[in-house]
């Protein structure tokens, strides 16, 4: 009989990828649900960050909305499983989403928004980018906990 080692991966990491898959996971069924009602009202206080760059596309919407929902929920199933590997594909996956969207972010702001929102923006989506890096690397450490 083999006996397999499952490492657990450290609280922390958990705890960031079950607080960075809430948001997704709200975002994401709104999306699907209601793709309009989405573009024209996220997040649901200050600037309307979607409608800031129109037109409305209720396939893009929704299809928007379905990533958000899919990244959500790989890394809320991560944070729950806790298993060291499980983790480290949570991270890639929401890295993978994160990276790019805020590089897209930094380099293209949206017309319908001012500097200061840009910036914060930038800054708000920058953290959820980097956080998923921080657990892809602890996680390659390998520390069981």
């Amino acid at each position: 009989m083999t006996t397999t080692v499952r490492l657990r991966a450290p609280m922390w990491t958990r705890i960031v990828l079950a607080v960075l898959a809430v948001p997704q996971l709200v975002t994401g069924l709104w999306a699907v649900i209601n793709p309009r009602h989405w573009y024209d009202t996220f997040p649901g206080l200050g600037p309307l960050l979607v409608a800031a760059e129109p037109p409305f596309n209720a396939h893009l919407a929704t299809d928007a909305g379905a990533g958000f929902l899919a990244v959500g929920v790989v890394a809320g199933v991560a944070a729950l499983w806790g298993e060291r590997r499980v983790v480290l594909v949570g991270g890639l996956g929401f890295a993978a989403f994160a990276v790019p969207h805020v590089l897209y972010h930094a380099a293209n702001p949206a017309p319908g928004l001012n500097a200061t929102a840009n910036t914060i923006n930038v800054i708000i989506l920058s953290t959820a980018a980097l956080l998923p890096l921080a657990v892809v690397a602890a996680s390659l450490k390998g520390r069981d906990t």
